[in-house]
């Protein structure tokens, strides 16, 4: 599969894996949409590249999910490719008093977020000749980190779920992939888990983004750079050993 001359919907595009996978995508002759809840870093993307298009949206509101898509085939009716990139990952404490509704921000974005994307768009795609989803899922979808349990659940739900699309749409024209990034040098791990990673460093964003693209134009279905890879291997051969590892970053 070519990652050039399509239209591609990028959520969560204005930072991170999301804004470097449209940069990349756009040097390629691609048109690219990215979508966020920020107005403010949708307005700096598209000061940097007046070329890509911006669409404050938020995956978390349906009603959201539902505007979105008219406002998406109603411009770009030739859109042939779904990015669910929108994430949030928290440092999250679960013995401290917290409302049921917070607790649940990862599953709202990172799980449910996705989900329903797909069910909105997968219409309009599978009525393309050539048309590919592809869900951004995480290394720790194969062993969880205890600091982020949320996340980590929902990660490992999005995985099971893109696993299970892929195979009901195998005789179809649409592609399913999932992309699994280990940790990665964006804002998200230098701000919320600082002091945990400090003197750790994760793989540079546009060494992921190369490698993702490369992936999936080899027609990989799963992609796992770097340490992601390990965790998948780990999670099958030594999954008790791996955890607690993990079990160990942000204690003292």
């Amino acid at each position: 599969m070519k990652l050039s001359g399509r239209t591609i919907l990028i959520t969560g595009g204005s930072s991170g894996i999301g804004f470097e996978l449209a940069v990349q995508l756009l040097a390629r002759s691609n048109v690219i949409i990215i979508t966020g809840r920020d107005e403010q870093a949708l307005n700096d993307a598209k000061r940097r590249f007046p070329e890509i298009e911006t669409i404050q949206s938020d995956v978390s509101d349906p009603d959201a999910i539902r505007a979105l898509f008219k406002t998406v085939i109603e411009r770009f009716p030739r859109l042939d490719t779904l990015v669910n990139n929108a994430g949030i990952m928290r440092n999250l404490k679960l013995g401290e008093e917290r409302s049921i509704e917070n607790v649940t921000l990862e599953i709202d974005v990172d799980l449910n977020g996705p989900i329903r994307m797909v069910q909105q768009f997968l219409p309009h795609l599978l009525n393309q000749r050539d048309a590919l989803i592809l869900n951004v899922s995480s290394g720790l979808a194969f062993v969880p980190m205890p600091i982020s349990p949320v996340y980590s659940a929902a990660k490992a739900a999005i995985h099971a779920y893109t696993r299970c699309l892929r195979v009901q749409l195998e005789k179809s024209t649409v592609s399913v992939v999932e992309l699994a990034p280990p940790a990665t040098e964006t804002p998200l791990f230098r701000d919320e888990f600082a002091e945990e990673m400090k003197g750790q460093k994760g793989m540079p964003v546009d060494v992921l983004v190369r490698r993702a693209i490369d992936s999936v134009e080899a027609g990989k279905v799963e992609i796992r750079p770097g340490l992601s890879n390990i965790l998948k291997i780990a999670s099958r051969i030594a999954p008790g050993v791996i955890f607690r590892q993990l079990g160990k970053v942000g204690r003292p």
